[in-house]
């Protein structure tokens, strides 16, 4: 099976490619198309795992050259995949998830007459991002980096007569282009340092390249995870990502496109272990992101970007720990599985409440709804207790380790990254319970008229299998430290975190954070809910930030859009009065001169003879001239 590698990748392209081009045709079965493409993906993921399960631990990495690709001169790269102990925990997650998510579209999109259209984009988007997991060199990774980048446009801007929808879109799309072009001035100073873009090239010769160079190459790379992973300061665009379908923002936010980052931080570890600034930068960024993320999510109305803020904030515990290194890289992947599952299923109960509530997002217009849809505030709830982190559920297992890792480091840095990892917890805590008691409890606040029920089959057994994850998975990864002594060969030895507590005394202080989150949240929500329309008596400075994200797009406006437009107007003058201006002057020039030529031609041979004449006795009184 090893030689059918890239059928990862070749059967949701095919499944993408049939249904896009495919036309009206497909419509009746495009759907189930896209399904099967998605589950194709996942038993060829399951078998490559079986293969790398038989063989010894040393020898697990599957490599596959699929065809030459550019052969000039010294710029040799081959289209290679490569499936190893990193990459196959993203297969499996990313097409098993994504499966699912497909799955559930079905019943979600049933009366879309454009849903043949969206599973398409959502083959193609599978297909990018197996492609960006199983790469075994840069450029190959950089197409399905693009690959995801334009799906994600795609999908995000799905409803494009919504002008909202266009536009959430297209700056999701530019913003992911500004952390693009980081990855690959990346990919040009490893190639001018290495003299090639392969995995194993490029980490080989790291030893020898100077710290400067790795810290550069480092940090360009971080700018590259930044925009994908909507991590600060390139994470505006997510909260937006909204407008598209919520079966979108799962797949988006859960399983793919935002962990894309973090699995290129993780896979150029050689780098960051020898660039000491470099990792620094990767830990700001997400212990900033966390908290930045948890504070915007404690004052959203809107049930998915409340779900948003909190991916913003999740993925930021994956790149602290990834910043962390070798103490961190099995905790960074291990909470990307967990999340996967537990934040795909919120997400899909999310959109199972949207679907009984005719499309209503306003946690406001909620409230009461656990009796209306049982299985729904079942599976919902379960994912609720995994994001907080309640044991023995899986964000538990998987954020405590990361807290306990960044207490590790040590000094006056370890309380900070530590207590910030706390903080970030109990506020999770509490806006994900604000969720939960806006969302199931207290009065109904539903609009005249709505009958919420429950979801059809098609859309609860997605929800059902991902609340399993989300119970049992932090504990499968944990059991025998399973996950770390598996992603050895690849990240390396695992570092226990050495913080001097005693054992147990960092899960007992986050459970206890973690319930006054929930307290404070349970005095606030547990009663009655600002009605929508109604203004409340007073709104703090806190709060109309966090509603505004903390003003991160008026900050990229002032400190970038405006004195980029200035720049550009500026060159735009040069450009207009310098060069246009010079161009344009040469040619009036040579107009003018040609129209007062012109007049010499005036086509009677008298006047040609009469110059003719005139030149002859010029010539000869020159000549008498010279000779006198």
């Amino acid at each position: 099976m090893t030689d059918y590698t890239w059928l990862l990748v070749a059967l949701p392209l095919a499944g993408a490619v049939i249904l896009l081009f495919g036309g009206r045709r497909t419509d009746a079965w495009g759907h189930w198309l896209g399904v099967l493409a998605a589950l194709g993906a996942f038993a060829v993921g399951a078998t490559l795992l079986s293969d790398l399960l038989n063989r010894d631990g040393e020898h697990r990495a599957i490599h596959q050259t699929v065809f030459t690709w550019i052969p000039v001169n010294q710029f040799q790269v081959d289209f290679g995949l490569q499936i190893d102990q990193l990459s196959i925990c993203f297969v499996l997650l990313i097409s098993g998830v994504g499966s699912l998510i497909h799955i559930y579209s079905v019943a979600y999109m049933a009366e879309d007459p454009d849903r043949r259209r969206f599973f398409g984009y959502l083959n193609l988007f599978l297909a990018s991002m197996l492609l960006l997991v199983v790469a075994d060199n840069y450029l190959v990774l950089y197409v399905g980096w693009e690959g995801v980048g334009l799906a994600s446009y795609l999908l995000i801007g799905f409803w494009y007569h919504k002008p909202s929808a266009a536009t959430a879109a297209k700056k999701a799309f530019v913003m992911n282009r500004v952390g693009d072009a980081g990855l690959a001035v990346g990919m040009f100073l490893m190639f001018t340092t290495f003299g090639t873009l392969s995995y194993a090239g490029v980490f080989a010769g790291a030893p020898a390249a100077g710290r400067g160079v790795l810290t550069a190459m480092g940090l360009l790379l971080l700018l590259g995870a930044c925009a994908k992973s909507a991590q600060v300061p390139l994470q505006a665009w997510l909260g937006d990502a909204m407008e598209g379908p919520t079966p979108v923002s799962a797949l988006i936010h859960a399983a793919t496109m935002v962990t894309a980052g973090v699995y290129l931080i993780v896979r150029s570890n050689p780098l960051y272990n020898l660039a000491p600034g470099a990792q620094l930068g990767v830990v700001l960024v997400g212990v900033v992101t966390l908290l930045f993320g948890a504070f915007i999510g404690c004052a959203k109305d809107d049930i998915k970007r409340a779900l948003a803020a909190s991916t913003m904030s999740q993925i930021g515990y994956m790149v602290l720990a990834a910043g962390l290194g070798p103490a961190g890289y099995a905790f960074a992947i291990m909470h990307l599985l967990t999340h996967g599952f537990f934040k795909a299923g919120l997400f899909l109960g999310s959109g199972s409440i949207i679907h009984a509530m005719h499309e209503e997002q306003d946690m406001r217009r909620y409230g009461g709804l656990r009796k209306a849809l049982p299985v729904t505030f079942v599976t919902f709830g379960l994912g609720y207790l995994a994001i907080i982190g309640v044991w023995p559920f899986a964000g538990f297992f998987s954020k405590d380790a990361i807290i306990e890792a960044a207490l590790g480091v040590g000094g006056v840095r370890g309380y900070t990254l530590g207590g910030a990892a706390l903080l970030g917890a109990g506020i999770t805590a509490f806006y994900m319970t604000r969720v939960m008691l806006m969302t199931f409890f207290g009065e109904k606040r539903w609009a005249p008229g709505s009958h919420p029920h429950e979801a059809p089959a098609l859309m609860g057994g997605p929800m059902i299998l991902l609340a399993f994850g989300s119970v049992f998975s932090g504990f499968l990864f944990t059991y025998g430290d399973s996950l770390p002594h598996w992603l050895e060969p690849v990240v390396g030895v695992h570092e226990e975190a050495a913080h001097g507590f005693p054992a147990g005394a960092v899960s007992a202080v986050a459970l206890v954070v973690v319930a006054v989150g929930v307290a404070v949240a349970y005095r606030m929500y547990g009663g009655k809910v600002e009605i929508p329309g109604v203004a409340p008596a007073r709104v703090s400075a806190l709060t109309t930030a966090a509603r505004r994200d903390l003003y991160g797009d008026a900050f990229n406006e002032e400190v970038f859009m405006r004195p980029g437009a200035l720049l550009t107007g500026t060159l735009t003058v040069f450009d207009d009065a310098g060069v246009d201006g010079s161009v344009n002057a040469l040619a009036a020039l040579v107009s003018r001169t040609s129209n007062r030529l012109r007049g010499l031609q005036t086509g009677f041979a008298r006047s040609y003879a009469l110059s003719m004449l005139a030149g002859a006795a010029l010539v000869i009184a020159a000549i008498l001239a010279v000779r006198a």
